[in-house]
């Protein structure tokens, strides 16, 4: 089977964001690919620098995986941390990445026209990022259209390699799922810790709630047509319920008498059979460290034993070692 890979950096606890735009997909990738799953807690280090919260989250972004229905024995779960070879893999891929490529990334160049410091972490973020799919030879990256960039420049990283080197590393292909590209936030604007308007997946019932009625919406009255489509409550009930079903609720708020009230509550309705039961599954993971530390400990073994074949002939290629 082909090779899938997806990480989540563990900056925050997951939310609702996280679920639809990249969870959700990563994980139906598993009916058809080895799948790789792992804790991006390196790339935290750019913005997280409190020991004990990245430890947390890490654990957290582990458990929601694990809640959600990844099988840890059928596909790999792992700590980028906890693969060495993927840090050694990102200095060598640093000296094959010219400073022009880094200074075209996105990342960089918005925290550049925000006069925000930059570090060399969030400078090379793109070496790391292509290490991490180098390392374990992935065919296919699913990611949001706006990483689609990064997998334009792991790419082009491999292919330089290769041409000095010959076809040593798998030159991945990125799998957008249009659909899910966009997941809006409390404001309507993407959803994104830095813009603190995420809903956390695994509320208690009550506070998921609270959180769903505070959507930003429109003034419209009740009695007047509405515009589902422009709402970001009504774009995530679609994402929960799919197109189908939502048509039902779109149809009500065009014809008027339906307000923006009823919207949420179907919204939060949604949510609650989706991830209901996940919550119940991830307050039990997280109440059992060890077991999940087990776990992680399992997947970083196997991760290290994939990764260790290609880098053995990486480092052979590039002159490492007495003996060829």
């Amino acid at each position: 089977m082909k090779i899938a890979l997806s990480g989540i950096k563990p900056s925050g606890l997951p939310h609702i964001g996280n679920y639809l735009g990249m969870i959700r997909p990563a994980l139906r990738l598993a009916d058809s690919y080895q799948c790789l799953y792992f804790i991006a807690d390196y790339h935290a280090l750019t913005t997280l620098h409190n020991g004990a919260e990245l430890r947390a989250h890490s654990l957290s972004v582990a458990a929601t995986w694990l809640a959600l229905g990844l099988d840890p024995t059928r596909n790999l779960l792992y700590r980028q941390s906890d693969v060495p070879e993927v840090m050694e893999l990102a200095w060598i891929l640093s000296c094959f990445t010219g400073k022009g490529l880094l200074d075209r990334a996105h990342a960089f160049k918005d925290a550049q026209a925000q006069q925000r410091e930059i570090s060399a972490g969030v400078y090379t973020y793109p070496i790391l990022m292509a290490a991490d799919i180098l390392a374990f030879g992935a065919d296919v990256v699913p990611v949001g259209r706006d990483q689609k960039q990064h997998l334009e420049m792991c790419r082009d990283i491999a292919q330089r390699f290769n041409h000095v080197y010959g076809d040593l590393l798998v030159v991945p292909e990125a799998l957008i799922q249009e659909e899910v590209e966009t997941i809006p936030g409390l404001d309507g604007r993407k959803m994104s810790k830095s813009y603190d308007n995420t809903v956390p997946m695994f509320l208690p019932a009550a506070q998921l709630r609270k959180l769903v009625m505070r959507i930003q919406t429109d003034s419209v009255p009740v009695e007047e047509p509405k515009v589902p489509e422009s709402a970001a409550v009504f774009q995530l009930y679609r994402h929960f319920v799919g197109a189908a079903e939502a048509e039902t609720l779109a149809n009500k708020l065009r014809a008027g008498g339906t307000g923006w009230a009823v919207a949420k509550q179907a919204l939060f309705d949604a949510m609650e059979t989706s991830l209901g039961d996940a919550r119940a599954r991830y307050l039990d993971i997280m109440a059992n460290p060890e077991k999940l530390a087990e776990i992680l400990r399992d997947g970083a073994e196997r991760a290290r034993a994939l990764a260790g074949a290609r880098m053995t002939r990486v480092r052979r290629a590039i002159g490492m070692g007495l003996l060829a």
